[in-house]
């Protein structure tokens, strides 16, 4: 088995997931550098590394050109400030490298279209961190929906209803911000509206949006609400905000068609809290409980397979650079038909 050369650019928050499932795949990759400009941050992940391997020489660059120039990489993973994403992505693969992209693959489609045009150039892998396409409960519902089990699809529903007070804001000045994050749809909502096109499976006809910034000090909205026509009929329905009091409420998708209902709730969508069909198929008293300790999920760890296999087997991953650019493109229209972008 080929074990993979791999580096993180960017040691943020969410790197400790990425740390952690490259460990759980430590026969597939090999962690050798980590990438920040800040190298208190570099530091503090080195030693989450150095706990699990405590032999290996983990090298630190504050610089991700002159790390991908001196290291022998196949793969990087990107979990900078979102509004970095597209323009790390498109240098390393004109470097070779394949890449893992943190969401949003990126805040600009024509750097969208760039990094699927380079990787399908060069023969790279491109997977997007929509990570809760690997919660037991959300295959199980995508399994009912190829099965053809809700008759015609009538809607599907996501709620993002948390709390983000000013703090969070405050404590990184990019949070909010039109060029580096957007506001609570790309930044909190963006998995569950990726999880809501990926049921509804159907190309968009049409997106209207109402958006505002009710309460928190920022560029961007805290608060979205988001109607999708798809082409195929069905109607999605998005509702995200930041502003709960006083913590988070809940996160849940829905799917509702002629002969089937199903609600997804949970910490990270990872309960199953109603399902409900005409007909019955051995798969629906099969255990989906996951334990799930923060909003994120424990899907990193098989995103990172689905990352090697696509590589290593040449099979198609799950999230792909044309699948990433789906739920983006999606919010992109909501801010331009919402007027937000002309405050």
């Amino acid at each position: 088995m080929k074990k993979l050369r791999h580096a993180i650019i960017g040691c943020g928050r969410i790197s400790k997931n990425h740390i952690e499932a490259i460990y759980n795949n430590r026969d597939e990759f090999d962690l050798v550098a980590l990438c920040d400009i800040v190298e208190e941050r570099m530091e503090d992940r080195k030693n989450i590394c150095l706990e699990a391997d405590p032999k290996r020489d983990i090298k630190l660059y504050k610089s991700y050109e002159e790390m991908i120039e001196k290291e022998d990489l196949d793969t990087v993973s990107i979990s900078t400030e979102s509004g970095y994403h597209g323009k790390i992505a498109i240098k390393c693969l004109e470097k070779g490298l394949n890449v893992l992209i943190e969401k949003p693959m990126a805040l600009d489609l024509d750097e969208i279209d760039e990094i699927n045009k380079l990787a399908a150039e060069k023969n790279l892998v491109v997977e997007i961190c929509h990570q809760n396409r690997f919660n037991a409960p959300i295959k199980k519902l995508k399994r009912a929906v190829d099965d053809k089990r809700f008759g015609k699809m009538t809607n599907v529903t996501a709620r993002i209803l948390w709390n983000r007070n000013q703090n969070y804001y405050n404590l990184a000045p990019w949070r909010g911000t039109r060029a580096l994050d957007g506001g609570t749809l790309m930044n909190q909502c963006i998995h569950n509206i990726d999880l809501l096109q990926w049921m509804v499976g159907s190309p968009v006809k049409s997106v209207k949006a109402e958006l505002d910034t009710f309460l928190r000090d920022i560029e961007m909205e805290d608060f979205g609400a988001i109607i999708i026509r798809f082409e195929n009929g069905v109607i999605g329905i998005v509702e995200g905000s930041a502003c709960v009091y006083p913590k988070n409420l809940e996160e849940t998708l829905s799917v509702f068609g002629e002969t089937g209902t199903v609600v997804i709730g949970g910490l990270a969508v990872n309960k199953i809290e109603t399902w409900d069909f005409a007909d019955s198929k051995y798969y629906d008293n099969i255990e989906t409980k996951e334990n799930i300790e923060n909003v994120y999920g424990n899907g990193h760890t098989p995103l990172y397979k689905d990352f090697y296999s696509a590589i290593v087997e040449g099979k198609e991953p799950l999230i792909s650079g044309v699948e990433g650019k789906k739920a983006v493109e999606i919010i992109l229209k909501a801010y331009e038909e919402s007027g937000i972008y002309d405050k």
